[in-house]
């Protein structure tokens, strides 16, 4: 009787503990919403009914050891509820779900809290940002998700501030400005709370910025600590003993456009080690030759940093590009695994870059431990084992011959922001891989403008894009297997228990498949590209799938005819939640309208239509697409009613639109300079227009 009652207490006080650890869903949402602490980010990775964390967990596996809907039972996924949004541009953000609350973020850096049983609106936030400010971005409005900390919400903003919210309300609790808001400073990432501090970096590494990351107090909004990416103005005090053996890999006057090196998507931390780990962007210009006279490694561009989480000072740092001049940014997805490599149970890192090489390395002390190429690539051959750096082609570095260099991959990179998944059961890491080639095109007379990128060399895009979900085997550097999709930019991607690997698509699609082999076991059309990571819950002892939809970013904004070789020009932006026996059905879409170009008669002279290509490089391409090419984001200028109107002036140099999003460049374009960009547009509108009515031979 004893023993028996002994084991009914054990069981009472297992069941207690597991209540406690995991969660009822629902439960717990009206007594203290967004409970998130230092203890429960701690046993993140066993609360397998919360996604607690952008990655899920410190170690940003994005594994969840959920497994109700599973290789046997996902063929019946439907939809269980979804939630229009009030912004069509490119939604990037993984839902958070905590105890039955699920809180995202949108484009312009809106947050909405939802009943993540039902798709109730909880509330709303919306932090104002100036539409004028979005061409301070290179690459969209978009934002990538929230941070939750003991009863707030955190966000950054596009137009620099980070915001703390009441996660009972949605209103504001403190907001503190990260940087000098007349740089083209944006913020893009989602942040990360760690040991009570929101840690957020930024972007604009083609704009003017001094790239950093900053720790803010998570209660008050106090800074804590900041580490700069690329050392300031020699003639001045270094911060630290980082930034002096920094500024000893640079040359010339880096520091007047500030460098560059942003730290716009990857944060992880190892609770064991205190380690915070956080990816660096590119350098300003891309051109090395205006950046460092063609001189130098450029540290910490490019690389992978490690950081004390107490303090902010430097540990370690890997330089993946040393001296890179391609935009090959270091802040892909840095997750954090033990492996067992050759015999020996190793503490590592793993990044799939941009430039083409899966890296592992030492999470410790920053030492390679193997890179190999994830796609097929053409400006190196590999990576000195010894050195760690890169074994680059001849005749690779623009900068240096003064001739255009075709590029595998370009600056789009052969993996991007969008998230890959580790599954430690198949040991399998799942990388959102793509193929975008580009053409480097030297120039001999750029000056940097306050507005605009400032690269300091043409770029021309590179037909026959592709796009695939690669699993690759960490341990041995191989693949081991893949799924071919259209196009490129497509979705994060998450991985469960259950056998599953569940990516979204660009052609519109969410889709689930086998983990340990690559079988599809379900697909469903969403109406709009799928570029977020999906995050996957519990609530009520029912599991679910989540994803954001909508379509944008670099690839539709920057190379508007090659995106729609991934299937999708249209956005439709929306909360999605499936779940196994889901029949919820979304409504008919709106067919696709046809472009129509009925441009005015092209009477420019030539040297106006070239003063105008040039321009528009600089000043507009990067919304409005290379060629004047529209990807489905923003409107295809070449269809413009104000291209024979002079109303267009208003437009471009006075902001007659900015509350749309066109910001006036009348700081850097005069009345001959808008007339030109106009002649190029118009020129571009009617050679397509004779194209499209030209009959196939």
């Amino acid at each position: 009787m004893l023993s028996t009652l002994g084991n009914a207490k054990g069981r009472i006080a297992t069941l207690a503990l597991l209540v406690c650890v995991f969660g009822l869903g629902a439960a717990s949402a009206a007594e203290t919403p967004a409970k998130v602490d230092a203890t429960r980010m701690a046993g993140a990775d066993a609360d397998a009914a919360n996604w607690l964390s952008y990655g899920r967990t410190y170690s940003e596996q994005r594994f969840s050891p959920l497994a109700k809907i599973s290789s046997d039972n996902a063929s019946q996924l439907g939809l269980a509820w979804f939630a229009d949004l009030d912004t069509n541009r490119g939604q990037q953000a993984t839902p958070l779900i905590i105890d039955g609350v699920m809180y995202v973020s949108t484009a312009w850096s809106m947050v909405k809290a939802y009943d993540a049983a039902t798709g109730k609106l909880l509330w709303s936030y919306d932090p104002a940002v100036p539409r004028e400010v979005g061409v301070k971005g290179c690459c969209d409005v978009v934002n990538r998700g929230v941070a939750a900390w003991k009863g707030k919400i955190y966000v950054g903003t596009f137009d620099g501030r980070l915001v703390a919210l009441d996660a009972q309300t949605g209103k504001p609790v403190w907001s503190v400005v990260t940087g000098d808001q007349s740089k083209a400073l944006t913020i893009t990432q989602a942040p990360r709370v760690i040991k009570g501090r929101v840690v957020i970096g930024m972007s604009g590494g083609e704009y003017g910025i001094r790239g950093y990351i900053s720790a803010y107090d998570a209660e008050t909004g106090k800074l804590a600590w900041r580490f700069y990416t690329v050392p300031g103005d020699p003639s001045k005090p270094f911060e630290n003993k980082a930034m002096a053996m920094a500024a000893k890999t640079w040359s010339g006057e880096w520091w007047k456009l500030g460098g560059g090196g942003t730290v716009w998507d990857a944060i992880s931390y190892d609770p064991e080690l205190n380690l915070v780990y956080f990816g660096v962007g590119n350098g300003i210009e891309w051109s090395q030759k205006y950046r460092s006279a063609n001189k130098g490694d450029n540290l910490f561009l490019s690389s992978i940093v490690a950081l004390n989480a107490d303090t902010g000072a430097y540990v370690w740092h890997y330089q993946a590009t040393p001296g890179e001049e391609w935009d090959f940014d270091a802040v892909q997805q840095l997750m954090l695994a033990d492996l067992t490599i050759d015999g020996k149970r190793r503490k590592v890192l793993m990044q799939a870059n941009k430039n083409g090489f899966f890296y592992v390395l030492d999470r410790r002390t920053g030492k390679l431990i193997s890179a190999q190429t994830f796609v097929p690539i053409n400006w190196a051959s590999g990576v000195d084992p010894k050195t760690g750096r890169p074994i680059e082609n001849p005749g690779i570095r623009y900068s240096e011959t003064g001739k255009p260099v075709k590029m595998i991959p370009g600056p789009l990179g052969a993996h991007s922001w969008q998230p890959m998944a580790y599954n430690p059961k198949t040991g399998l890491v799942y990388i959102p891989a793509q193929e975008i080639g580009n053409e480097f095109l030297p120039v001999n007379d750029y000056k940097p403008s306050p507005m605009g990128w400032n690269v300091g060399v043409g770029s021309a895009a590179i037909p026959d894009t592709k796009g695939r979900l690669l699993a690759w085997d960490p341990v041995h550097q191989k693949e081991a297997w893949h799924v071919q999709y259209l196009g490129p930019w497509n979705g994060g991607v998450l991985t469960t228990a259950g056998n599953l690997v569940v990516q979204g698509d660009a052609a519109g699609s969410l889709n689930v498949f086998r983990a340990d082999s690559g079988e599809k076991l379900w697909s469903m059309s969403v109406q709009s590209a799928v570029m977020g990571g999906p995050s996957t819950y519990e609530v009520n002892g029912e599991q679910y799938i989540a994803v954001m939809a909508g379509w944008g970013g670099a690839f539709p904004l920057l190379e508007g005819k090659e995106s729609a070789r991934s299937g999708n020009l249209r956005n439709l932006s929306r909360v999605l939640v499936f779940k196994v026996g889901g029949t919820v059905q979304l409504p008919p879409a709106a067919p696709e309208q046809k472009l129509v170009l009925n441009p005015p008669a092209a009477t420019a002279d030539a040297a106006t239509v070239a003063a105008g290509r040039a321009l528009f490089a600089q000043y507009c391409t990067v919304c409005h697409g290379e060629g004047a090419v529209g990807g489905g984001v923003v409107p295809d200028l070449r269809a413009s009613n104000f291209l024979g109107n002079d109303f267009w002036y208003e437009i471009v140099l006075n902001g007659a639109m900015k509350d749309a999003g066109m910001a006036p460049f009348k700081t850097v374009l005069d009345k001959d300079g808008a007339t030109a960009i106009r002649a190029y547009v118009i020129q571009r509108a009617n050679e397509d227009k004779t194209a499209s009515t030209v009959a196939p031979k």
